[in-house]
Order: C-alpha cells, then structure tokens, then sequence
C-alpha cells in the first residue's frame, strides 16, 4: 500500500503499474482491493491525459501514446470514453489519427435559465403535493376523528341530506364508528356501507373502497357470513364500476383471497377467485386465470354447488375460446349446461349460457343456430334491461350477415322491440356492414371498418367473423372482374377493385392454389392467365371406384385367411 500511495502522490502511471505487478498477490489477488485500485487508475489515467492534452489544439494520438508511455489504442479508447463523458471538448479524426481538442463552449444563458425555471417548477408542484397531502389528511381527520353518532334511521337520514357528499361521507364513517352491537344498529351499518360504497364510487375513489374493505373485517365478524360475502361483494362490484382499476382490481381480489382463507370463510374465498379469474382473464393473464380456475373447480365440484360451478364452467369456456382452443371451450359450456340443469339458474346466468352457446356455433360456421342462441340471449338480457342486450343485438345481426340475409338486418332494426330502444354506434356499424355486404362493395365494407373501428376491429369476435367474410367479398369481387378475360394485367385487376397491386397478386396467387378457378401468374408480363374450366375425365373416377372395389376384395381375402389359418 506504500507503493500505491507514493505513485499516488506522483501521479504517475508507470510507478503504479510497477506496484501493481510487484505486489500482484497483494493488490490483484485482493478481490476488494482490486475493485478500488481499477477506479483509481482510471482517474490516475485521466488526470494525466488531460494534463497531457492541454497546451494542445491538434494532436497526434500515438504521440501522446509515447508520452504516456501505453499502448496507442489504449490510449485512443480511452479519449474517446472521455470525450463521450465530456471530460473535455474534442474529437477523434480517425484518418489522421489525430485528437482535435476544441475550447471549452461558453454556457448559454438561454439554457441555464430554461433548468432554472423547470426546478422552480418542480418545487411548485412538490409544494401543491404537500399542501394537497395536508388536505387529505385533514378530510380523513374529519372522516375518522370525530366522535360516533347512533345508529339509527335518522343518522342515515342525516347523511342523506348532507350539503356535500364530504360531510355525508364523515357521517357514515361515525354511524359505523358506533361501538354498538344490537340487531338494529348492525343493519343500519350495513346500510351505511351500501351508501358509503356508492359514494366512494360516485367520486370514483377506488383506493378508499379498498381501504374500507379492511377496515370493515372486525365488523364482518359480528354479521353472519352470508352478509359478509354481500357486503364484500357489492365494495368489489363498486370498484369494478370505476374505469381504469384493473390492476387494483386484481389486486383488491388477491387481498380477499389471503383474508378468507386465514379466516376459512370457504364460501366467500371461492366467489372472490371465480372474480379474480375473470378479471385475469381480462387482463389476457390466461395462464395465471386457468390454473386457478382448474383448482377451483375441483374443489366447487366436490362441495356440489352447482349455481358457482355453473358460473366457474361458463369462466373456463370463455377462458378457452380466447385461447382458440375450440374443443375445451365447448366441453366446458356442457359441463355448465349439465350443471344449470340441475337446478334453477336466474335468467340472467341463463342468458349468458345462450349467448356463449351462439357465440361457438359461430365459431364453427354454423350461424343459423348460432343466432337461435343469441336471440334467446337477447330476450333474456331486453326484459332484465341487462347492458349485455346490445352487444346480443350486434352478433345477431353478424349472424344474418353471415348468412348471406343482410337485407334481414333492416327489418330486425326497424322491429317495434329493437328499433326505438337499440341505437348507438355498435348497431350503425353492423348497418354498414350489412349495406356493404349487401351492395358487394369492398370499398364500402373497408369504410365500414374504418368508421366503426371500436365497434368492428376491437371487438374480438365480430373481428374474427369479418375477416373471414372480407375475404370472401374479395374472392367473389376477383371471380366476377377476371370472368370475361383469358389473359388480364394485374394492375388492371388493381385498378378496378381499388385495391394495391400486391395485396391483389397474393390474394389471385391463393385463390389459384386453393383450386378457386384454374389459372396462373406471369411474373415477368406482371399478368394473370385464366385456363378453361377442364372437363372431367369419366375414366378417372372410374378407376378410383375399380381401386376401391380391389382394396374391398382384398381385405375380404385377407379375412378368410385368417380364419383358415386360425
């Protein structure tokens, strides 16, 4: 150490170097003491660069090289570091090999000033953030410090006819602040959570939502447990009600779970999981949904309660159909029909088993039953006056389109039951789908598509089926235009059904394969040559018929040999 200390001192990088090779097992082989020496180096190293540097404009690298006494591309990485660190204003000129050192720039006034204003504009804001914490913290005082007030109708009433829903919120925190325990009070406090719910709600404060959650848990152990899962139930749907909560959602959910299970409240913990599940599922967390969906079926289906199973069964069928795995999903929506038909399930549960049911015939091209379902679907949702109505509406009339029936779509709009209550964005785009369809315009159906972009595109369904459907278009447009040719340019093709070049040659090129009408591109004419329809040969099926009836005396003799040879 006394000899790094006296190179130290010196400055010098050869009598460090000689230290560090003297004193290896000391200095190298010293995992800590290594660490710090490198740093040291390299300020040792840069001081002496600078140093070395300085009387110069223009250098040549490898002089300074022989002066540091390194080697010249050491040394030539190491100003490069330097200058990229803004150790020093310069240059590397590679083809000269040479170092351009420039004069330090003089700080612009207009710069300095600009930081300056922006850290004063920071200190605002911290100074808002602290005063706006003060606030909040002087509201929760208010909320939670003050003294409790009975338990009664009139409380409830009080809070009703609050001025502002602050002091309404203060007076519901105090109703349940109330140490009392009698009959009476516990059911006006459970009012009180169903208001304070809808407050938070209304404010769009899910945090406090989740925060009541737990400050409730000593209160939910003097109720029965069916309450318990009531109350829990309506925060949770409180919440949900409150866009952009997703994460807090899930989070919130997750809480719940931990909380039942230590409690071993079985009942609540499964329907908090049915929703956490949904809500992965939501969040394209398939993984993580389907394994807790596996466990908790199991465990749902040897307790036998059919209306959760119903439930969990209908979750895992979705869950599938997401993940394009057809068969599991259709397997799981008839464990659910099983289920649901043990027991009465409320329309709405019944409505949503339809509604799945249209949804994978769809998915398997079979329409016509598809909307049968939906329409069911659609009965259930109209008379419970369910959100979900709409969006039956729109698969239907995808149905119809499907099938060729668009001019079916107008007279189901103009219906006495759809026309006056269903309108809105989500049916004025299955309008103009039905019109383009109905029209065989391409340009119309992709000014459709881009209109109701929302509607159409991200609706992952409707897309599914659109696709597919545009494809079509785009055949039947491509048969009719290249029908009178034998021998048609591309481009022309292009030209008349608006639409690029390229997309058009690939879609001509997979109609060809795909056996849609005989024909092959020339590449190099950029042209696309249309064949006759070839006539079908009599000796060939002939001969697949002679085969067959060979394959059939074949297997007869093989079948007699065995019997004689047994």
């Amino acid at each position: 150490m006394k000899a790094v200390a006296h190179t130290h001192a010196q400055r010098s990088l050869k009598l460090f170097e000689t230290a560090l090779r003297n004193f290896k097992a000391q200095l190298e082989e010293d995992p800590i003491v290594h660490r710090h020496l490198s740093s040291l180096y390299d300020t040792l190293l840069e001081h002496n660069l600078c140093r070395l540097i300085q009387p110069f404009s223009r250098v040549e690298i490898a002089h300074i090289a022989e002066l540091i006494e390194l080697p010249v591309e050491h040394v030539e990485k190491k100003l490069s570091q330097m200058i990229l660190d803004k150790k020093f204003a310069g240059t590397l000129d590679q083809g000269a090999r040479c170092l351009i050192i420039f004069e330090d720039p003089k700080p612009d006034a207009i710069y300095l000033a600009t930081l300056e204003t922006i850290s004063n504009i920071g200190k605002v804001v911290d100074s808002l953030y602290v005063r706006s914490a003060k606030l909040w913290h002087k509201e929760y005082e208010v909320i939670m410090s003050s003294s409790y007030v009975p338990a009664t109708t009139e409380s409830l009433d009080q809070a009703q006819e609050a001025k502002n829903p602050t002091e309404a919120i203060s007076i519901l925190y105090r109703i349940l602040e109330n140490p009392s325990s009698s009959s009476e009070a516990l059911r006006i406090k459970e009012k009180a959570i169903s208001n304070l719910s809808d407050l938070r709600r209304e404010q769009n404060r899910a945090e406090e939502l989740r925060s009541l959650l737990t400050q409730l848990r000593p209160f939910f152990s003097l109720i029965p447990k069916a309450k318990t899962a009531k109350i829990v139930r309506g925060i949770i749907d409180a919440v949900v009600k409150i866009p952009g909560t997703s994460d807090l959602q899930i989070s919130l959910c997750k809480e719940m779970v931990q909380w039942t299970r230590a409690e071993k409240r079985t009942f609540l913990r499964q329907r908090v999981e049915a929703r956490l599940a949904a809500l992965l599922m939501e969040s394209k967390e398939y993984s993580e949904a389907l394994a807790l969906l596996s466990v908790l079926i199991k465990e749902v289906r040897r307790l036998d309660d059919k209306l959760l199973l119903v439930d969990i069964e209908l979750l895992e069928s979705k869950l599938h159909f997401s993940l394009r795995n057809l068969p599991k999903a259709k397997a799981a929506l008839t464990a659910a029909r099983t289920a649901a038909n043990a027991i009465y399930v409320p329309p709405d549960q019944q409505g949503t088993i339809d509604l799945q049911s249209g949804i994978l015939h769809a998915e398997e091209k079979d329409y016509k039953t598809a909307y049968s379902y939906i329409y069911e679907a659609f009965e259930a949702f109209n008379a419970l006056e369910d959100p979900r109505a709409i969006y039956s509406l729109k698969y239907m009339l995808l149905c119809k389109i499907m099938v060729n029936q668009a001019d079916d779509v107008a007279g189901i709009l103009s219906s006495a039951k759809v026309g006056l209550q269903y309108q809105g964005p989500e049916v004025d785009a299955m309008k103009a789908v039905a019109h383009a369809h109905a029209q065989r315009s391409l340009k119309l159906f992709e000014t459709a598509l881009r209109d109701f972009k929302a509607q159409l595109e991200e609706d992952p369904i409707v897309h599914r089926h659109l696709s597919s459907l545009y494809d079509t278009l785009l055949e039947q447009n491509l048969c009719r235009l290249i029908e009178p040719f034998s021998r048609v340019e591309i481009a022309h093709i292009a030209e008349l059904i608006e639409l690029p070049v390229e997309h058009v040659e690939k879609k001509l090129s997979q109609m060809i394969l795909d056996k849609k009408f005989a024909g092959t591109l020339d590449q190099g004419a950029g042209c696309l040559i249309i064949f006759e329809d070839p006539k079908p040969d009599a000796i060939y099926p002939a001969t697949l018929e002679t085969i067959s009836n060979i394959g059939k005396v074949v297997d007869s003799l093989y079948v007699r040999s065995a019997k004689i040879m047994a």
